[in-house]
């Protein structure tokens, strides 16, 4: 039984190792070369820096489809401040995750006191902040960034990447906000039953606000790394990142229905997705044919949610 229940636990290891052993053996070892594992992590960073905040939302059972257009937004807003108004790079930093906690208080405020759908009103603001992002930009990348920014995205601690550093600090920050602190248990509760959650005397609105907002923030982290890697912003650069995040963060085994996941798990799911991808592309495998991939891999993995879910509930 401990055995069984051992390997259910560190299943999604198991296909993490599986994947790098196929990926490995079809490239003839190009894979598992020390150049192409640091390419790996510098490529999963800024989505595995936003996948901590998509699992807190996903942890009560919510959704946050403007990760993309946060990480866009931030992106033009940062890029602008600095090349166009000559703002100091910390302080631009500051005000660009300043600006993306804010959006997701919007969205919290939207989902929580009016009581939208996460779903919709998530929507919403993904449509608004891609336009603004276009608005601000004129549709044209901003370049020219102050050298001390590749710090964040192209600049190396000895053979491993800061932002790989980055993305390591913000897991352990997530893992410690889940297991050690009383907010973090609270998430669990509403994601297991937010009506009991809530006669109980926890305030599910306020949480819901500090959820969305932390969403934000992470968000906000994840595209100064982009930013940084890039070295150039685009006002299309964010568009369909929210669906590798969610992936990653299911594949990972936070429940779709709320109240299941840790944080291990989602770095598990990290790790999977961003070797798949890395995976196809040296396989010459074609773009649309890593969406189908991709998109499979999602249904599969909330499939198996559900299907747990409804062995529990019999």
């Amino acid at each position: 039984m401990k055995t069984k229940n051992l390997f259910k636990s560190n299943a999604i290891w198991l296909v993490f190792i599986l994947e790098v052993i196929i990926f490995a053996v079809a490239s003839n070892g190009a894979f598992i070369r020390t150049n192409n594992i640091i390419n790996i992590s510098r490529q999963v960073s800024y989505y595995g820096i936003a996948s901590i905040g998509m699992t807190f939302v996903i942890l009560i059972a919510g959704i946050d489809l403007s990760i993309g257009s946060i990480i866009t937004i931030v992106n033009v807003v940062c890029a602008y401040l600095m090349v166009n108004m000559g703002m100091n790079m910390w302080l631009a930093i500051l005000v660009s995750l300043v600006m993306s906690t804010l959006i997701g208080v919007l969205n919290g405020f939207m989902v929580a006191t009016i009581g939208i759908p996460a779903l919709i009103a998530t929507f919403a603001s993904q449509t608004i902040f891609e336009g603004v992002a276009y608005l601000i930009s004129g549709g044209r990348p901003i370049s020219g960034l102050p050298e001390g920014f590749a710090l964040f995205g192209r600049s190396s601690l000895g053979m491993v990447p800061v932002c790989t550093i980055i993305m390591i600090v913000c897991f352990a920050i997530g893992s410690f906000i889940l297991n050690k602190t009383f907010f973090g248990r609270y998430f669990y509760a509403i994601g297991g039953n937010e009506e009991a959650s809530e006669l109980s005397g926890i305030r599910v609105n306020r949480m819901k606000y500090l959820i969305y907002a932390l969403s934000g923030l992470f968000a906000g982290l994840a595209g100064i790394v982009l930013l940084s890697r890039s070295n150039s912003a685009q006002s299309t650069v964010g568009k369909g990142l929210e669906f590798d995040v969610i992936t990653c963060v299911v594949l990972g085994g936070v429940s779709v229905n709320g109240g299941v996941g840790r944080i291990s798990g989602v770095v598990a799911g990290v790790m999977i997705i961003g070797c798949l991808t890395n995976g196809m592309i040296l396989m010459d495998v074609s773009e649309y044919t890593q969406m189908v991939v991709k998109g499979l891999v999602l249904a599969v993995a909330v499939g198996i949610d559900c299907i747990s879910k409804k062995r529990q509930a019999t």
